[in-house]
C-alpha cells in the first residue's frame, strides 16, 4: 500500500506531465473544412482559431447564411478534432482516469 507521501509525489508527477502535454499540444494545428473545401479552419491544441480561409467560390451565390454555416461547421470540426486529441492524450497519461479539463 502506498503512503500518502508517495501518492502526492505521483500526483505531482502526473500534474507536471499534464502541463508539459498541454504546452506541446497547444502548438499543434488541427484543420477542418466545409463545403467541399470552400471554407478551411485551423485551430491550435487549445481550440483557438488560428486561421480561416474562404475560397472566392464561397461568395459566388451571395448566400451569407450558407457561408456562415460553412464557417461554423469548419471551426467546430477543427475544435472537436483538437479537443479529441487532447482527451486522448490525457487518457493515455492518466491510464484512462478522466480528469476535469
Amino acid at each position: 500500500m502506498k503512503s500518502f507521501g508517495d501518492m502526492m509525489k505521483q500526483a505531482q508527477k502526473v500534474q507536471k506531465q499534464m502541463s508539459e502535454l498541454q504546452e506541446k499540444l497547444g502548438d499543434e494545428r488541427f484543420e477542418a473544412s466545409a463545403g467541399g473545401g470552400m471554407v478551411k479552419a485551423v485551430v491550435d491544441g487549445k481550440q483557438i482559431l488560428k486561421e480561416l480561409k474562404i475560397s472566392p467560390e464561397a461568395f459566388k451565390d451571395n448566400d451569407a447564411s450558407l457561408l456562415e454555416d460553412l464557417i461554423i461547421t469548419a471551426v467546430g470540426e477543427a475544435q472537436k478534432s483538437s479537443a479529441d486529441k487532447m482527451a486522448e492524450a490525457y487518457a493515455k497519461l492518466t491510464g484512462g482516469f478522466r480528469l476535469p479539463m
